[in-house]
């Protein structure tokens, strides 16, 4: 099988994560980097989309354009994915969105679903998963099954930062999810988060729970 980790890496991306990574970097100034590093990378992750021609009018003339004609479906995994949405629902309006809550235990490191909202898949359906961080892994496994459950076939995850040992927990399980990533960090800290990373996500989101 193909290679389906990729790591997408651009001038833009690059600067644009070390204002993210920076701990002085206020939350809204955060929600938008975060935003304009999804938006960036689109260009790459959704590359294997199809097309349909359309007839389009210009001010000239009739003219063969070209439509996306994939029913796609993009579900964050909460909450941080949701920091990643609107780059997709701009770019791709006519998408599906789903949602899937996972709180991680402490403790085990394995995640436990809360929350499942997921619109109609079929085979041909081209589901995007979204969370900044893949670091164990455990959030991921868990969304590919549900969303696996509900009958998705072609699966694409993007995130922002990752770690090989969640890359590779991922595609020893299911080797033919795509991974998109815009950097691959060192490795997981004793409390299994990723490191240097940078720091919690959602809480850099939308703040830390009172």
């Amino acid at each position: 099988m193909a290679n389906t980790f990729h790591l997408i890496q651009h001038p833009l991306i690059d600067h644009k994560l070390s204002i993210i990574r920076d701990e002085n970097t206020p939350n809204n100034y955060f929600r938008s980097m975060i935003k304009e590093v999804t938006t960036l990378m689109l260009f790459e992750v959704s590359k294997h989309l199809s097309t349909k021609s359309i007839q389009v009018k210009t001010p000239i003339t009739l003219m063969h354009g070209k439509s996306v004609q994939d029913d796609i479906l993009v579900v964050p995994i909460l909450r941080a994915g949701l920091g990643m949405l609107d780059a997709f629902t701009d770019m791709i309006p006519q998408a599906n969105v789903g949602h899937i809550g996972l709180a991680r235990n402490e403790e085990t490191l394995e995640a436990s679903t809360y929350i499942v909202k997921i619109p109609k898949i079929n085979k041909e359906t081209e589901v995007f998963i979204l969370d900044p961080m893949l670091a164990t892994g455990g959030s991921l496994l868990k969304a590919i099954e549900l969303i696996k459950a509900k009958g998705g076939v072609k699966i694409t995850y993007v995130g922002i930062v990752g770690v090989r040992a969640g890359i590779d927990r991922i595609l020893k399980n299911h080797p033919e999810v795509k991974i998109y990533l815009s950097a691959l960090d060192e490795k997981l800290n004793e409390m299994g988060y990723i490191y240097p990373g940078l720091g919690d996500c959602g809480d850099r989101l939308y703040g830390k729970e009172g």
